[in-house]
């Protein structure tokens, strides 16, 4: 795997000079195919291509045996994603690596279309805009399907359900355990672009709760350890990994907001989205996705739209 750095205000232009899969080769390879196992059948020798084993079609990988429509990506048999590479246990860097359950789960599904992941670091409040103007071909990146983020990219089918949280210092606030018991004079963090800054703007704020808002999700907790937050709302299981290594903060309550992650794609490229959900669902029919899970989250049950089914 490949990871670097985008910088969202250098204006890097693909344009002409991107190399983009051109599948339409695919074609040409499955005619050609067609016409030798034709030749074959006449001569009474070589398989059918009915029996025969399928070759691949062009660098993105799609197969005649496993049915995945025909798209491109923006650097040949290479899957760009944007990633912020700082929310575990979906994604981060460990001893130069990159982990996680976001990780995994899409380079196990890029495997499936014969594509390599590279992942590139971007700001979660500037990823949607850059990935609708094709500066990547995808965001996965623990991202909430919204209405307002569908008006600028197209999301893949829901791949986790999650909650909100509260989390706080109890060594700081150990009298806290609810959002209820927040209001005039308290300062609450929340990250820039996340629905956790939208569910607080609408149901803190008009309590009188101040708002402290941060880039990285890491900073926001360093500063709630340092006591100068009362509490940080984000996602559950997001925050109840990063906690695990801080003994002074505690999530004390989850927030059901009933939110679904999608992967984000450019509207511009509808047929890598259509081949992405159709390996995705590939990968939980055969089990290879609720192994991912029970990985990252052992002792959870598997939902039941994630089940199995092969």
């Amino acid at each position: 795997m490949v990871l670097r750095t985008f910088e969202h205000d250098r204006g890097r232009e693909k344009g002409d000079a991107v190399k983009r899969t051109r599948l339409w080769l695919a074609a040409l390879v499955a005619v050609f195919a067609l016409v030798v196992a034709s030749c074959a059948d006449e001569d009474g020798g070589g398989e059918t291509a009915a029996t025969g084993p399928t070759a691949e079609t062009a660098a993105t990988g799609a197969t005649g045996e496993t049915g995945f429509p025909a798209f491109t990506t923006l650097e040949e048999g290479v899957l760009q994603v944007a990633n912020c590479l700082d929310y575990p246990p979906f994604e981060s860097v460990v001893d130069g690596d990159e982990v996680g359950f976001d990780i995994d789960l899409v380079e196990e599904v890029a495997g499936r279309l014969g594509l390599t992941v590279e992942w590139i670091r971007a700001d979660f409040d500037t990823v949607f805009t850059a990935v609708a103007g094709d500066q990547f071909d995808m965001v996965a990146a623990a991202a909430t399907i919204l209405p307002e983020r569908e008006d600028i990219v197209d999301f893949s089918v829901p791949y986790y359900n999650s909650r909100q949280s509260l989390t706080v210092n109890t060594q700081e606030t150990p009298d806290i355990t609810t959002t209820d018991q927040l209001g005039e004079g308290d300062v609450v963090g929340v990250q820039k672009g996340t629905t956790g800054k939208i569910w607080a703007e609408e149901n803190l704020v008009p309590n009188g709760v101040e708002l402290k808002t941060f880039q990285l999700a890491s900073d926001m907790f360093r500063d709630l350890e340092a006591g100068n937050v009362q509490g940080i709302i984000n996602d559950e299981p997001a925050s109840a990994e990063i906690v695990k290594g801080l003994p002074a903060l505690e999530v004390v309550q989850a927030i059901d907001t009933n939110e679904k992650y999608g992967f984000a794609f450019s509207p511009s490229n509808p047929e890598l989205r259509e081949a992405f959900n159709l390996a995705f669902e590939q990968a939980v029919a055969d089990g290879a996705y609720a192994d991912i899970l029970l990985e990252y989250f052992p002792g959870v049950e598997v939902p039941e739209e994630f089940q199995p089914t092969a």
